[in-house]
């Protein structure tokens, strides 16, 4: 199996794998019908009520993450998933048969937005963390982007399916599909191999556990940046509801069946972005960088597209920049980090990414109100590039980061840092490899 897929030679990461794409696909298409039954049924095309939807479906984790963490390092990360995606399919099922029977409205939305967020909050820690427990350790970042693949993947499918059975059947029936398919997870998590997972470190139940984890980030200074772009792309940057359904209907008048399309060209970018990230034996702050910077310029070029096809194509651009930036973020804290710690510091760094929500989504669909979704857009944008000097200043300031240019000398760019910081943190197994990286400037003789 080539390097790219070689965590799939893992039987149990198979089992789910698969189970975690049928899940992943119906996620995308309950997506898709309620926030376009928020934006055209519900409400006349009401912008700050998408925002407030997504607030309250992400601002659980913000608040319960100290607790979701914990409990994610001290209990049964499988019994754990099993009880998590029961409810959720549970959730959906509800809010699907009260659209199906007409009485929904917009307040029944928000609460089961809301219901949806607090499970989603203690499911996320567990659902990250427990890959650990699937593959060993050598193919850990391979299988993180490879979880985000899967999870982009779906999004070719559910958004584009979600649109045309919006149209055919109802967004009713379309969040029943979704309760069916979080069976697919349950399912998978009772078909793995006990005997051939790897239990990790639990945490222990003495007190001040909650503090440990928040006191472990702190002193490592590397994953502090990491949380900073983090937040600022994850709170300014990642509202693509917003962004692709304003800009398909009040800009170019297009229905919902346009609207999926749109999900499901940015997932286009997103799976070449998640698989260039497997790809890659350990991943590295470079690549952080990297998808900031890239992030923000192609939600500005989207911000200027003439018309629906143009946008869309620019689309696929800012799917690939985000999993870039995102997989290798993902995959960067979860692979340095003392596994009894991972659950914690994973759920500072899902809280981070979509505890921000709740201040960025209101914020960023009111000025696609009062501005237009372009302006919205160059939010995200902004986002981009303040994420990326957040990184680039914090390896000048602790890491010494310089580029010198010699002309007349080969190599001509050199680029000099004291590595990534890791071997600050005593008593840690990962150690620092600075490394000095070296950039050759091609020019003609």
């Amino acid at each position: 199996m080539s390097a790219m897929f070689r965590s799939l030679s893992v039987p149990n990461y198979r089992i789910w794998f698969a189970g975690a794409l049928v899940s992943n696909i119906g996620t995308w298409m309950q997506r898709t019908a309620q926030d376009w039954i928020v934006l055209t049924d519900l409400t006349d095309h009401n912008a700050t009520a998408v925002g407030i939807v997504m607030a309250l479906q992400f601002g659980p984790q913000l608040v319960l993450m100290p607790w979701a963490g914990l409990i994610a390092d001290r209990f049964n990360r499988r019994r754990l998933l099993m009880v998590t995606q029961g409810l959720m399919g549970l959730l959906g099922l509800g809010l699907g048969l009260i659209t199906v029977t007409g009485v929904a409205q917009l307040w029944h939305v928000y609460l089961f937005a809301l219901g949806l967020g607090i499970v989603a909050a203690i499911d996320a820690p567990a659902r990250q963390t427990f890959v650990s427990e699937l593959v060993s350790d050598d193919k850990l970042s391979n299988a993180v982007a490879l979880n985000s693949a899967s999870f982009n993947g779906a999004r070719l499918v559910g958004p584009a399916a979600a649109g045309l059975l919006t149209v055919a059947i109802g967004a009713g029936w379309v969040f029943i599909i979704n309760a069916v398919t979080f069976g697919a997870t349950v399912l998978a998590m009772a078909m793995l191999r006990t005997k051939e997972l790897r239990p990790q470190p639990r945490a222990s139940r003495k007190r001040g556990q909650l503090m440990a984890g928040l006191r472990y980030v702190s002193h490592r200074p590397d994953i502090v940046a990491v949380l900073v772009t983090v937040f600022l792309v994850g709170t300014f940057g990642f509202n693509f509801a917003i962004f692709t359904a304003t800009m398909a209907t009040v800009e170019f008048g297009m229905g919902a069946g346009e609207f999926g399309f749109l999900s499901s060209i940015m997932a286009i970018g997103s799976v070449a972005g998640a698989l260039l990230s497997a790809r890659r034996s350990r991943p590295r702050l470079r690549l952080v960088v990297a998808g900031s910077a890239v992030f923000g310029l192609s939600c500005a070029l989207a911000a200027v597209m003439p018309n629906y096809v143009t946008f869309a194509v620019s689309l696929a651009l800012i799917g690939f920049a985000s999993l870039t930036l995102m997989t290798t973020a993902n995959a960067y804290v979860q692979t340095t980090t003392r596994p009894a710690m991972r659950g914690r510091v994973m759920a500072l760094y899902m809280a981070i990414f979509a505890g921000g929500t709740p201040l960025g989504a209101p914020l960023v669909g009111w000025v696609a109100d009062q501005y237009g979704p372009r302006w919205a857009l160059g939010v995200a944008a902004l986002s981009g590039i303040l994420a990326a000097g957040a990184v680039l200043f914090w390896m000048v300031r602790y890491r010494s980061l310089r580029v010198r240019y010699r002309p007349g000398r080969t190599p001509r760019l050199l680029l000099r840092h004291d590595g990534d910081g890791r071997d600050l943190v005593a008593g840690t197994p990962e150690t620092a490899t600075r490394e000095i990286a070296i950039v050759e400037a091609t020019a003609s003789r």
